[in-house]
This record gives structure tokens, C-alpha cells and sequence, in this order.
């Protein structure tokens, strides 16, 4: 006898969320894709996937988003990095999404983030379209069947891309809207089918939530050495500077690829899949990665495809530069099974330099790696988000400042106290350009990262020689086996080396008057570390 897919107390009826004409809970992959077929949604392609276009919005919508200003969360909510929503805006929003949706299909998926038991979070995700049921399931947590029939979530995403909002009614900025009302424990989203914005809502949640418990949230894939979960190592980084591709290594363990907490036990990932970036995606480089966007039920978005023989073309940006495919984590054979392991050993923080500065890899001091966790320096890359078209550098504090409703000190804090109990290693790796800025230099080579990275990972790193970087102080190794001299040292990259030393010092000039908001805020030895 089948299991009830759903809690027959906690229908949508019993959430107040009343007149639809169909709901279906909890379809399996097969049946979502059915669905979306049927709606016209997208295209079955390649070995199963499923083939979508998001429509003009092909990234997330930062400048859209909202946090519901209640008195429950009014005085630790970091106002300045998120846009407030009054509380009678939210209720005008949800009343009017709830009369938008009567009479309409309805999608709902019961899942859950945080592979840890005991820091798990139940969610229930409402989708007008059959597509993002299926995209938020690959990247979520599923529930075993026999859970569904007593799953009550604490949070509800209500996802409706027809609706538009009305800005001067519902107390936002256009069309679009992402609102979080952490009181009411509601997440509505309209007017975007970029389906990112699902389980970004998730993670805000849970960086406002886990610090309180004392875990750390962290924007930033994970892996650890086969046969030893003690060997830890974890990649911060905003979109399109690696996490993803560079924690698929097949040799070590893929924890997870994205989002991730760190608690007294350990690393756990938040979610059950990837959600990977496929520009000139290389079944060379990226071969596990590569083989998913060929695998059944994969949700492949924004890619240009042939019409006829359904063959991807991984080099057409012409849609986006965040082309991308979710899919769940079991399809990377080396994936961890339970989506936990012990504390980590190494700490990378991931940037992408478009100014052409920074070495590929330096060793930093837990002092250090606090100044550029809190500094978050990188590119955003193109299509990643709404109107960027070429890399801008840019500081993003913790490496996921739109993701942060607390203030930055609070995850800076959490970070340098894990640090400083377990003794982990800390390297900050640029994936961006050498030889030149962005337009005249090129991109990191991938093989010689990887090399860098292999070596930090198995100790082997820490037993070469290393100098100190004049620009920001900390340590660079001079000769790594298998990679060039030359790349190790900026300076040497660039045909003209007074140009290099300019652009250096534009760049040290930034980071001083980026960091200048939180030097009041932190301790000496931060403080010190400040530049080199």
C-alpha cells in the first residue's frame, strides 16, 4: 500500500490558501515533467532533461527583494543591506497573490534544508509552474515517504510568475517582488520565473535563523577526503567564481555545492542538489557536471539548444552568461550519501579578480581570512544578476551580502570563533584574470588552480617556499610542482609591470575604503591585517 504524499491536516486549505483548481502534492520527477510537458513549460531533451527559458528574467532580482519589517525581527535585521516592507504592504501583497490564485494549477513540494537533524528546516513550496516543483526538489531536501503523511512546514514559499505586484498598493520597487515576512513565516514571489529565487529565499531564512543556535551558515560549497571525513575543506564564494566546479573533484568527496552550516559536530549541506553554472561547461574539465546535463529529469535553464537533434550549445550566451542546470546531488557519483562530515581542515575563499591583481593562491592568517571574509571581494559575473552584462568588481561582505539579513559581524564573529576552535587552515584563490584586467588579460587557467588547490589540500603546499605579498601582506608560495613561476607572481603576468603596480594600488585603495565600515567593529589583530 502507497504512502499518503501528503499531511491530510495540512492541506493548503488549512494555511488559509483557499480556491484553487488542482493542487498537486508532492509529484515525483516523472509526473512534474509530465505536467510541465503538457503546460507547455519547456522541452524533454537529451537523455531526459528538461529544456526551459526563464523569460526576461534570467538571474535573481536583488533590487526586488524585501524583509517584512515586524517587531519580532526590527532591531536584528541588517536594514542597510535589505529593503524593508511594512507590514500592511505584505498583507495588501498576500491578499492580492491570494485572489490571483483562485481558480489556477498549483504545485506543492514538502521538503526540508539542512542534512542535519537537529538543525533542519521543514518547507513547503507552493509553484504555479510544474517546472519549478521539479527545479526545488532536485535542490532541497525530500523527506522519505513515510514522513509526508505528518510533515507540517514552519515556512511556506508561494511562488506565482503571473502576478505582478503593484508598487505603490504593495510598497516595493516594480512588477517583481520577493518578500519575507520571517513573522508570518511566508516568502512570496511574483513576476520572475527564474526559479534561483526559490532556493535563495530558502538560505536567507537560514542565515537568520542558525546564528541564533550558535551554527554558521555559509554561502559555499564542501568536500572531504575518501575514507576520512575529518579532512574537510569548504569554498566560500559568490555565483560564477568556482564553488561548484571546483569542489567536484572526483577525487574527494562532493558534500554539497552551494550552501552550507557549520556547527559543533560539523559541516552539513542545506540542500540536495547542484545548481550549476553551464557556460562553456567542458566534458574535459567538468566531467561529472558535464554528464548531468544529460541525465533524467536535470533541469536545464537559459541554454541555447539545435531544434532538431536537441544538442546543447554550451558556448551561446545569447539568452544569458547564467545559463545553468539543477539536478539532484546523487547524480555526482563521488557525492556524500549523507550530506554531512566532521569540522573543516582548510577554509578557501573563493574570488573572482577582474582588476588582474591577485595571485592565484595565498595563505592567509585566521586575522587575514577574517579581513576578506568580512571584505568578500570579487566580480559579479555576467547574467547573474539583472543588468550586469560584463564582470564589476564589486565587495560582497561574507561572500553572499544578498543574502545577509544580519549584519556582518554577526557571521564574522561565528567564523573566527570555528577558526580559532578547530585551527583550520585559511587560503583566499583567485579564479579571475591574469596577465591583465578583464578585456586584456585572461582567466585564471582551471588546471593550474586545481593543481594549487590539490596541494593545499593534501598539505603539500605548506612545505613550499612562500614571500610576502607587498600589496596585502599575506603569503604566496614562490615554485608549486606543475605550475608556472610566472603565474604565481601577478606582477610577472603583465607585459607592463608599472601598469601592474598602478592597478595594485587602485585595488589596495578600494579594499581600505570598503573596509573602513567595519574597522570600529572588530578587534586588533583584524585591524592590523587590515593591508599588509
Amino acid at each position: 500500500m502507497s504512502q499518503p504524499r501528503v499531511n491530510p491536516n495540512f492541506k493548503l486549505e488549512d494555511q488559509g490558501i483557499k480556491g484553487a483548481a488542482v493542487v498537486h502534492y508532492n509529484l515525483l520527477e516523472p509526473a512534474l515533467i509530465e505536467r510541465a510537458i503538457a503546460r507547455g513549460e519547456g522541452k524533454l531533451g537529451l537523455g531526459g532533461a528538461f529544456l526551459v527559458a526563464t523569460g526576461s528574467h534570467t538571474g535573481r532580482s536583488p533590487k526586488d527583494k524585501f524583509v517584512v519589517r515586524t517587531k519580532d525581527v526590527e532591531d536584528s535585521i541588517w536594514w542597510d543591506n535589505n529593503k524593508p516592507m511594512e507590514p500592511a504592504a505584505f498583507d495588501r501583497l498576500y491578499a492580492d497573490m491570494l485572489e490571483h490564485m483562485q481558480g489556477r494549477e498549483y504545485f506543492v513540494q514538502d521538503l526540508y534544508a539542512g542534512a542535519d537533524a537537529e538543525q533542519r528546516l521543514d518547507v513547503r513550496v507552493v509553484s504555479e509552474l510544474a517546472w519549478h516543483n521539479l527545479f526545488i526538489r532536485h535542490l532541497l531536501r525530500r523527506p522519505a515517504a513515510e514522513e509526508l503523511a505528518g510533515f507540517e512546514a514552519e515556512f511556506t514559499i508561494i511562488n506565482c510568475p503571473s502576478f505582478k505586484a503593484d508598487p505603490e498598493r504593495h510598497g516595493c520597487r516594480s512588477e517583481t517582488v520577493i518578500a519575507l515576512n520571517f513573522e508570518k513565516k511566508l516568502i512570496l514571489i511574483g513576476n520572475t520565473e527564474y526559479a534561483g529565487e526559490n532556493k535563495k529565499g530558502v538560505f536567507t531564512l537560514l542565515n537568520y535563523i542558525l546564528p541564533g543556535r550558535g551554527v554558521m551558515p555559509m554561502h559555499c560549497s564542501a568536500n572531504h577526503a575518501v575514507g576520512d571525513e575529518s579532512d574537510v575543506a569548504v569554498f566560500f564564494g559568490l555565483s560564477g567564481t568556482g564553488k561548484t566546479t571546483l569542489s567536484a573533484d572526483p577525487s574527494r568527496v562532493l558534500i554539497g555545492d552551494d550552501e552550507h552550516g557549520w556547527s559543533e559536530d560539523g559541516v552539513f549541506n542545506f540542500e540536495g542538489g547542484c545548481y550549476a553554472k553551464t557556460i562553456n561547461l567542458s566534458p574535459k574539465a567538468e566531467p561529472e557536471i558535464y554528464a548531468t546535463t544529460r541525465k533524467f529529469g536535470t533541469v536545464i535553464e537559459n541554454m541555447v539548444y539545435d531544434p532538431d537533434t536537441f544538442e546543447l550549445d554550451f558556448e551561446d550566451s545569447s539568452l544569458t552568461e547564467n545559463m545553468r542546470c539543477a539536478y539532484p546531488l546523487e547524480y555526482i557519483s563521488n557525492a556524500s550519501a549523507t550530506g554531512t562530515a566532521g569540522v573543516p581542515k582548510n577554509v578557501i575563499m573563493l574570488t573572482c579578480d577582474a582588476y588582474g591583481v591577485l595571485p592565484p593562491i595565498a595563505r592567509l592568517t585566521p586575522a587575514q581570512a577574517m579581513y576578506h571574509f568580512l571584505s568578500g571581494f570579487t566580480s559579479k559575473t555576467p547574467g547573474t544578476e539583472m543588468g550586469v552584462t560584463e564582470p564589476q568588481p564589486t565587495f560582497s561582505t561574507c561572500f553572499g551580502a544578498p543574502f545577509m539579513p544580519r549584519r556582518p559581524e554577526a557571521y564574522g564573529e561565528l567564523l573566527q570563533k570555528k577558526i580559532a576552535e578547530t585551527g583550520a587552515t585559511c587560503w583566499l584563490v583567485n579564479t579571475g584574470w591574469t596577465g591583465g584586467a578583464f578585456g586584456t588579460g585572461s582567466r585564471m587557467p582551471i588546471r593550474a588552480t586545481r593543481s594549487l588547490l590539490t596541494a593545499a589540500l593534501d598539505g603539500s603546499l605548506n612545505g613550499v617556499e612562500f614571500r610576502k605579498d607587498a600589496n596585502f601582506g599575506f603569503e604566496v608560495p614562490v615554485a608549486v610542482p606543475g605550475v608556472s613561476d610566472v603565474l604565481l607572481d601577478p606582477r610577472r603576468t603583465w607585459h607592463d609591470a608599472a601598469a601592474y603596480d598602478r592597478q595594485a594600488k587602485k585595488l589596495v585603495e578600494m579594499f581600505s575604503d570598503n573596509f573602513a565600515q567595519y574597522i570600529d567593529k572588530v578587534d586588533a589583530q583584524v585591524k592590523s591585517a587590515a593591508i599588509g
